[in-house]
Formats: structure tokens, C-alpha cells, sequence
């Protein structure tokens, strides 16, 4: 319950008395639903045992599963050795040494674990769980405030408790995060120094909705809402829009994950400007990492981003038919291998907000079709189709979804599908076609989708810049940074490593700011101080990552995108000779293409597959040209860049109209002359401009838990907490805040604020310096001298003390301006009482007038003085009067004239002045590609030089071989002549042989047919002597 014994008025109560005239101030009571919240009752450790704390020795003992068990001491062993009865009811044997002290119970449920008499893990995470389950999430650690996500809505931010927060002191409200706001707020009006809150914590631990509040709590103190009565446009007063840009900005950025249900899926600095006199007077958003790939690629258990769901869902039919959507989310390749809906949110109502959202902020209906048409772009991208031929071509296949999509961008379907499957690159002076696989088509179908939701989000955000910006009155500022926690997943990429190495820098900024400088500034102050080793030197780490020489991670990337015929495999190798064995923050896994680094929270291994294209983010530009020259405006302005210089497109100039379009103009020519940049280039130079940014401001912290993985309200998962709280470096902050001196105040600050304290010690007759007058100070106010320090230049104070000075100021400040209301009231009565005679005496005077005038219109002569006077030459100086009152309406309505040019000038020169800074952050970017580029080429050269002495090399031992070979080629030469030679003999022996083969042959023929002939014979022959020899033996 909140605390409201408070003695006297406070000082923003007595300066609003003031305002309003001088009336009595009395202290707001909070009200009736502020004061009787109540929270479930939850027993504490000694209640739920039943056992008297101060008759046991009660300790913390470690547990695997809960972290740690309470239990008190039964009996101790030899040694260091006790036997412990856990509140579980088993009785267990452990070390002294490996326990740790439980606190009395009336630190049972502390607001500021600070405040714990043992700080201890075991007590912290006691502490915040018994809160956890009595509702109170919110818990001060020291310097900043703790928040644990309860997983349902909490009645504990409506208008009531802006109103009982409103100008509260810490000590004063239980911790919320309204009282970070409001300390902010009044930080800012009282130092006129830019502040900023930081929320950070792991993914679904409720850092978006923190920063909603953050937003809404300073809406409603800081708004000009009596400037908006007055002009009677409170509906699209500038708090509005402020208010309006959240449901725009889920719609578009967050997305359903494992984790949590609305998780923003990019990183978001949120700038409330205000002026002067403490009104908002502006905003600015500032984004970064999109999670780009979830337009084309989700598990099974998340969603595509909102946006497309409350599309389909809850557009009216005239713009779906206007834009061809004509089926539901599981009708889109980019919708349908997801989860469709989420549990308790209606995606109709979300988008019939986000339309009000629109109207609020400023969007004109054009404006919201255009957004709406990419976004229908998109899903019919994903529903073309495409098919490989025997040649391993891609081709079209159905062309309905290509028709569709064509249609809804403004381009021609041939042009389309020639530019995505065969499209002309340059090389050289020439321009070749090319054939696109299966594969490489698919790829940059993808890419071109992600590349148009890309650059729509970050036309969606300058458009809210833009209605939210104001010309003048800002003074200073108050920047909230949302942006994605600490990711371990079952396979992390280059997306895992950009968003892991910002956290990094994110928590080396706490580090150096909660410890690293609060220690440095002890020892300039000459402040005894025993400095505390918080074990967590983050630079080690980020040089492995970004540092250029020895090139890191980011630099080794960039050094291989512009390599020829570099792979993901060169690249991992490069880097494993560059850093394994080098350093201990890096490490080579055993089996997969990756490698390993040794973040604060966690060793994760990153996979290297695809980080060259993903670094590249290539597109197809003969697609994107295409686009930039369509004949839908707003299409053809998200690829201005790539626009021909005579296309008929172009950027449309009515888009470019408006408070910022001649400085969008002036870039996007600008960005067509910049270098080519990688994506880790362009996040290092936004994360660099981020970093210089909070290091300009005066930091405010929020670290928020995540209590379990199962998006369970009421339960605490311990380690997991404690793992958190480790990483957060909150157990570090808590035992500087409680050791060390947090409130420290300038010796004449002090003097100038306290000394109504004890008025007459400092001598006004002699020169005192301040630091002898803030010693005297304190002495006469007799405050204990453990309480503060005497430095060089501040006085110290440990926690809690400078509230009560503040206290005790505030009641001496209630005093004497009650004594001056009490003489200004008599000074008012007096003068009252005076007018009243004075008013008196002027009726008495004025009658008297009055009956002499009566008599002088009677008198003859008066009446002969009125007949003559319109003859006098006196009429004339009323002509003059009438003429000098024309002369006047003139002279002011040229006045108004003027002033309304002036305006125009101002606006225009605040026009310039953004524009100039846009193109300074592009030339601090350039320079610091350059330099990058340097380092590269100075690389590059060196690799030249010795790739040339191994090429004198390499030509000398070409000439030896080419001497080699020419001595060769002549024996060759020579044996080919002898070849050449035996071959023609042996080709004219060869015609010999055949013709002797031949003569041989008919020789042979003959001499049979002379066989023939004479076996005839001899036949003839042996007839005639058997006919001879018959005749004989006749």
C-alpha cells in the first residue's frame, strides 16, 4: 500500500499553488483504487515452517531443480559439516561454506533488495519470487528497477495509479515502472540534461511492454492538453499520435514466437522531445535489425508478422478485391506453414485498431492502400510457382499469381518474368543474358519479398516521424530503447550474431556505467573505496566481433564479400586461423561449419552457413530497376535507388511533400552516389550512432525477467531467473548501491539547495568557499559522518539519505511559502480594500460630471457651439483618425503576412537543418565505410605484393618449362621427320609387296592352269598308251 504520512506539502504541490494563485496547497490524496489494492497474501518462510526465526540458524541450501531450499540446522558435525532440515521435510548433510544466511523476516518482500541485511543469490531470487506471487512484479535494485513479467493483465496502470505516481519521490510509491518515468521526467527538468531508459532482458520477458507504459505514463503528465481543449483536436493531438504509433508499430513489427505472443521483432530508440516548459513538444523513432527473414520463413510454432493476419482477416472486401486477395492466411505459402491464430487476440479488432491507429497519427486512406498493397505484394510473391526444365532452367509455371502480383505493383508481366529468369548482367561494356536454375530463382524470390517489407517498415516509421516531428520548441529529450534481448537458438546464423553483439555493447554500456564509472569517480573525488571485481569485462569479446585489426568476425566478413570465388568455408577457415588459439572468447566446434564465442550470458555457436549472401543481402536489380521505375508511386519510391536516370517513374513528388520530403529527396540522391554496404557495415554505424547517443544521456535501467519458458502466470522457474539475474549483472548493482555512495551533489549545488536548512551557519559578512560551506552545512545539521563523504568537487551521500534532506527541505520550503501566502493574502486584501475606496471616491467624481454635463446641454451657447462645429476646420482630424485606423488594419494584416512567412522560412530552415543532419550521419557512415574499405584495400595490396613475387616465380619456372618444352617439341620434331620418313618407305614397299602379291598370284595361276593342262595330257596320254598296249595283246 502506499505510504501518504508525508509532513507538509510537496514542492511540485506548492509551485502548482503557486501557479493556479496562491491558494493553500494541500497534499493529493491517492485514490481510492491506488490506496486499497490488495494482493494475494502469501505466507513467509517462517509462517509456512511455524517455527520462530531467532530459535533456528536458518540457511540457504543449493538445488539443482530450485535453485536453492531453505532449512535451518539441526545438528553440527566435525569440521564444517551441519545437518539441515529443509522445509521440503528431509534432513540433508552439507558444507557451512556451500550455504548461504537467511534474512529476518521483516525483509520478507522488500521494495529495494538493496535494503536485504544478507545479499546473497539465494535472497534475491526469494525475495523477487515472494513479490512474483503477491503480484507486485516491480522491485528496485539499487539504481534500477526490476521487472518480472506476470503473463496476464494487471489492473496496476490505469489513469489512477499516472495520478498517484504523479510527482512522487522513490521512498514515497511502491516500485513501479510509472516511478522510473517520473524520475526521468523531473531529471530532465531539473538538470536540463537528454535522459534515457534502457529496458533490456531476454525475449518474451515484457520489455514492449514496459516501454508502452514508459510512453503512456509521459503522455499523459507531460501533454499540452489545455492546448488541445483550446484548439479542440485532442484526437490528433500530438500525445495522440505519440500514443497512436504503438498499435502500428506491433501491427507491422511484432510477431507470435515460442516465447511470447507479441514480440517485437526489431529494435526500436524512441525519442519524446519536450520543451521548455516540460510539454512534449515531439517524437522520434530510430530502428534497427529487422528480422527480415520471417517474411518468407517461420517454425511451426510462431507466425509471420501480425500484419498479415489482420490483413486478411480484417480488411474490407473492396480493398482485398482491389488488391486480388481472395483466400485466407492458409491460402499464402508466407502464411500458411505456421500457426494461423493466437490464443485470445482477434485479429479483426487488432486491425480495425490499427486503421483508428492510421486516422490518429496522420495517414491519409492513399497512404494506408499503399502500405496494404505491399503487403499484398508479398503474399502473392510467395504463390508464384516455379518448374526446372531437362536443362535445369527455371520457368514459370501457373502465371495467375504473377498476373496478380504484377497488377497490384504496377509493372508488366513480361518485363517481370524476363528480369527473374533471365536477367541481363553487365560484363564488361556488354550486357549478357542469363539463365536462372531452379534454386537461384527461388532465392530471389525470397529475397526481393524481404527487401520490399524492409524498406516499407522503414517508410511506415519515417511517415509516424514525420506526423509526430514539430519545427521549434524542443529542448531536450527523453529516449526509450526497446530492442531484442539475448538469443541462443537451436541454430544461430548471422541475424543471432548481429543481435547478440548488440547486447553485448548494450550490457558493457550497464557495466561501465552502473560499476566502471561509479568506482572512477570515487578516486577522482579522493572517495575511500574498496573496488569491487564484477568479473565481467565485456571488451574482449566485442573486439573479436567488430575490432578491424586484427580483423574481428564483422571485419573478416566484409574483407570476404568483395573477394572472388570466396564461400562460406573460406571464410570460416579464415577465421579460425585468425583467432583460434588466440583468444578465449573464441573457440572451433568440433563438427560443424561454424564457430564458437564466449558471450556474457552463454558460450552459443554460430553456423557460417550463408553469412556471405546474407552479409551481401543480394537482389536481383534487374527486378528492383523494374520497380523503381513502376507506375505505382509509392512503389516506384521504396526503389528510387535503383530507378533508371530518365525512367518515367521515379520518385513521385507529391510523396515526397511534407514536413520532411525535400531532405528525403536530397538523401535518396545522395544514398545513389554512396558505396556499396554491407548489412554488418550498416549495423555497426547505427549501433555506433546508438552508443554515442546514450553516452549523451543520463541512463535509466530496466531489467526485465523472464519467470519461466512456458508463458505460465504465477511460477518461477529459479535457475532460469538467476541465470538472468547473473548475466544482468543485478547482484553486481546491488552490492555497489548498498556499499557505495549512489546520491552525490556539487559543493555550490549543495550550498544553494540546503542551506535554508541551517540558514544562519555559512557568514554572509566573509568569503566562504562552497566546499567549507557544505562541511558546515552538514555539521550543523549533525549528520552521521558514515553517511556521506567530503570529495573534491561533490559531497557523497549513501542511499536513501539525500531523500531525507529532500524531506526536510520540502517541509521548510511548506513553512515559508505558507508565511509568504499569509502576507501576500493581506498585501491582496489591502489593495482589495483600497480599490474599493478608490472606486468609491471616482462614482461620487463621475456623478458630479454627470449633472454638469446635463446643465451645459442646456446653455444656449452650447447648443450654438454643436450647430457650428461640423463647419470648423476640426472635423478634418476625424477624416485623419479613419484614415490612420485604415493605415493600422493594414500595417497588421501585412504584420500577420509576415508572420505567416516567417513560419514558412522556420519550418523550411528546420526542413534544411534535418536534412543536414541526415546527410552528416550518411557521411560519418561513409567515412567510416571507408575507413573499413581502407583497411581492406591496405590488406589487399599487401596479398597483391606477395601474389606478385609468387608470380615472378611461378614465370621464371614457366620459362624454364617453356626452354624444357621447346627442346621437346624439336626431338619431337626430329622423331616425326624419321616417322614420316620410314612411313613413305614403308608405304612404298608396302605397293611393292602388294604388286609382287599380285604378280605372285597370277604366276601361281598360271602355273596351275599349266597344271591343268598337263594332267590333261598325261590323262590323254595314259589312254593312248592303254589303247596301245590292248592292240599289242591283239
Amino acid at each position: 500500500m502506499l505510504r501518504t504520512n508525508r509532513q507538509g506539502p510537496t514542492v511540485a504541490s506548492i509551485r502548482r499553488a503557486i501557479q493556479q494563485g496562491l491558494d493553500r496547497p494541500e497534499t493529493p490524496a491517492l485514490t481510492a483504487s491506488l490506496a486499497s489494492r490488495k494482493a494475494p497474501v502469501v505466507p513467509d518462510l517462517f509462517e509456512q515452517a511455524n517455527v520462530n526465526f531467532t530459535d533456528k540458524k536458518w540457511v540457504w541450501v543449493p538445488h539443482d531443480k530450485e535453485g536453492y531450499v531453505a532449512g535451518f540446522v539441526v545438528k553440527e558435525e566435525a569440521g564444517d559439516v551441519v545437518v539441515v532440515h529443509l522445509m521440503s521435510g528431509r534432513d540433508i548433510t552439507v558444507n557451512i561454506n556451500e550455504t548461504e544466511k537467511v534474512n529476518p523476516p521483516k525483509f520478507e518482500k522488500v521494495e529495494d533488495m538493496a535494503d536485504l541485511g544478507y545479499l546473497n543469490e539465494a535472497s534475491v531470487v526469494h525475495n523477487l519470487k515472494q513479490r512474483y506471487a503477491s503480484n507486485m512484479i516491480y522491485t528496485y535494485s539499487g539504481l534500477f528497477l526490476v521487472a518480472v513479467n506476470p503473463y496476464y493483465d494487471l489492473q496496476i496502470y490505469g489513469p489512477e495509479f499516472v495520478a498517484g505516481y504523479k510527482n512522487k519521490k522513490r521512498s514515497e510509491v511502491p516500485p513501479h515502472i510509472f516511478a522510473i518515468a517520473d524520475a526521468a521526467f523531473h531529471d530532465m527538468l531539473h538538470s536540463k540534461e537528454n535522459q534515457s531508459i534502457l529496458i533490456t532482458g531476454e525475449s518474451g520477458a515484457g520489455k514492449t511492454e514496459n516501454t508502452k507504459k514508459v510512453i503512456q505514463y509521459l503522455t499523459a503528465i507531460a501533454g499540452d492538453h489545455k492546448t488541445a481543449l483550446a484548439t479542440g483536436v485532442s484526437g490528433s493531438s500530438l500525445e495522440q499520435q505519440v500514443l497512436s504509433a504503438n498499435p502500428i508499430l506491433e501491427s507491422f513489427g511484432n510477431a507470435q514466437t515460442i516465447r511470447n505472443n507479441n514480440s517485437s521483432r526489431f529494435g526500436k530508440f524512441i525519442r519524446i522531445e519536450f520543451n521548455f516548459a516540460g510539454q512534449i513538444a515531439g517524437a522520434n523513432i530510430e530502428w534497427y535489425l529487422l528480422e527480415k527473414p520471417r517474411v518468407t520463413n517461420q517454425s511451426k510454432h510462431e507466425r509471420n508478422y501480425h500484419i498479415f493476419y489482420q490483413f486478411i482477416k480484417g480488411a474490407d472486401k473492396s480493398i482485398k478485391n482491389k488488391l486480388l486477395i481472395d483466400k485466407g492466411a492458409d491460402g499464402y505459402n508466407f502464411t500458411r506453414k505456421c500457426r494461423q491464430t493466437i490464443q485470445g487476440v482477434d485479429d479483426v479488432a487488432e486491425f480495425d485498431t490499427l486503421v483508428r491507429a492510421m486516422k490518429a497519427t496522420g495517414f491519409r486512406s492513399d497512404e494506408q492502400a499503399d502500405l496494404f498493397r505491399i503487403i499484398a505484394a508479398i503474399l502473392h510473391l510467395g504463390n508464384m510457382q516455379f518448374q526446372a526444365t531437362r536443362n535445369d532452367e527455371a520457368v514459370l509455371g501457373e502465371q495467375v499469381a504473377a498476373e496478380k502480383l504484377c497488377h497490384v505493383l504496377g509493372i508488366q508481366l513480361s518485363e517481370f518474368t524476363r528480369a527473374l529468369l533471365r536477367p541481363s548482367i553487365k560484363a564488361g561494356r556488354d550486357w549478357v543474358t542469363q539463365s536462372r536454375t531452379l534454386q537461384q530463382v527461388e532465392f530471389s524470390v525470397e529475397a526481393l519479398a524481404r527487401s520490399m517489407y524492409e524498406r516499407m517498415f522503414g517508410a511506415l516509421v519515417s511517415r509516424i516521424n514525420a506526423a509526430m516531428g514539430r519545427p521549434d520548441g524542443k529542448s531536450t529529450f527523453i529516449g526509450v530503447l526497446d530492442i531484442a534481448g539475448f538469443e541462443i537458438l537451436e541454430t544461430n546464423s548471422f541475424e543471432q550474431l548481429c543481435i547478440n553483439y548488440t547486447n553485448e555493447r548494450l550490457q558493457q554500456f550497464f557495466n561501465r556505467t552502473m560499476f566502471v564509472l561509479e568506482q572512477e569517480e570515487y578516486k577522482r573525488e579522493g572517495i575511500e573505496w574498496n573496488f569491487i571485481d564484477f568479473g565481467m569485462d565485456l571488451q574482449p569479446t566485442i573486439d573479436l566481433i567488430d575490432r578491424t585489426k586484427p580483423i574481428g568476425i564483422m571485419s573478416c566478413l566484409d574483407e570476404e564479400c568483395v573477394m572472388p570465388r570466396a564461400t562460406d568455408k573460406t571464410f570460416t577457415e579464415k577465421l579460425h586461423g585468425l583467432w583460434a588459439n588466440r583468444s578465449d572468447k573464441y573457440d572451433v566446434p568440433r563438427f560443424a561449419m561454424g564457430f564458437i564465442v564466449k558471450h556474457y550470458a552463454s558460450h552459443v555457436e554460430y553456423s557460417t552457413q550463408g553469412w556471405l549472401e546474407k552479409n551481401k543481402d543480394p537482389l536481383n536489380e534487374n527486378v528492383t530497376r523494374l520497380l523503381g521505375n513502376s507506375s505505382e508511386p509509392f512503389v516506384a519510391q521504396l526503389y528510387a535507388d535503383y530507378a533508371d536516370a530518365d525512367g518515367g517513374a521515379g520518385t513521385d513528388p507529391s510523396a515526397l511533400a511534407g514536413p520532411s520530403g525535400a531532405s528525403r529527396a536530397r538523401v535518396a540522391t545522395t544514398l545513389k552516389r554512396g558505396a556499396f554496404r554491407t548489412v554488418g557495415q550498416r549495423h555497426k554505424d547505427q549501433l555506433n550512432m546508438l552508443m554515442a547517443q546514450l553516452n549523451s544521456t543520463q541512463p535509466h535501467f530496466v531489467r526485465c525477467i523472464l519467470p519461466n519458458p512456458d508463458k505460465r502466470a504465477g511460477i518461477i522457474d529459479t535457475p532460469l531467473v538467476l541465470d538472468q539475474l547473473r548475466c544482468n549483472g543485478v547482484l553486481e548493482g546491488i552490492r555497489i548501491t548498498r556499499q557505495g555512495f549512489p546520491n552525490r551533489v556539487p559543493f555550490p549545488e549543495f550550498r544553494q539547495r540546503y542551506e535554508i536548512l541551517a540558514p544562519n551557519v555559512v557568514p554572509r559578512q566573509v568569503f566562504v568557499d562552497s566546499k567549507q560551506a557544505a562541511s558546515m552545512l552538514l555539521d550543523a545539521l549533525r549528520m552521521d559522518r558514515a553517511k556521506f563523504r567530503l570529495g573534491h568537487t561533490k559531497v557523497f551521500f549513501r542511499a536513501g539519505v539525500l531523500a531525507e534532506l529532500e524531506e526536510t527541505r520540502d517541509i521548510e520550503l511548506a513553512k515559508i511559502i505558507t508565511q509568504l501566502q499569509a502576507v501576500a493574502r493581506g498585501a491582496l486584501s489591502r489593495s482589495r480594500f483600497r480599490r474599493r475606496i478608490e472606486q468609491a471616491r471616482a462614482i461620487r467624481v463621475i456623478q458630479s460630471n454627470a449633472r454638469v454635463y446635463n446643465q451645459l446641454c442646456e446653455w444656449p451657447w452650447w447648443k450654438l457651439y454643436r450647430t457650428v462645429k461640423p463647419l470648423l476646420h476640426v472635423t478634418r482630424v476625424d477624416e485623419e483618425m479613419r484614415k490612420r485606423e485604415t493605415r493600422i488594419a493594414d500595417l497588421e494584416a501585412r504584420v500577420k503576412t509576415e508572420e505567416a512567412e516567417r513560419r514558412r522560412i522556420e519550418s523550411d530552415h528546420h526542413d534544411l537543418e534535418r536534412a543536414k543532419s541526415d546527410i552528416e550521419a550518411l557521411l560519418l557512415s561513409e567515412r567510416s565505410a571507408a575507413l573499413d574499405q581502407e583497411e581492406i584495400l591496405k590488406r589487399t595490396q599487401e596479398r597483391e605484393v606477395a601474389l606478385e613475387e609468387s608470380l615472378r616465380e611461378h614465370e621464371a619456372r614457366l620459362e624454364e618449362l617453356e626452354e624444357q618444352l621447346a627442346d621437346a617439341a624439336r626431338a619431337r620434331a626430329d622423331v616425326e621427320e624419321q616417322l614420316a620418313v620410314a612411313t613413305r618407305k614403308m608405304e612404298s614397299e608396302t605397293v611393292a609387296m602388294r604388286d609382287l602379291a599380285s604378280q605372285h598370284k597370277q604366276r601361281n595361276d598360271e602355273a596351275a592352269s599349266l597344271q591343268a593342262e598337263i594332267a590333261e595330257y598325261r590323262a590323254a596320254l595314259e589312254g593312248v598308251e592303254a589303247d596301245h598296249a590292248a592292240s599289242l595283246e591283239r
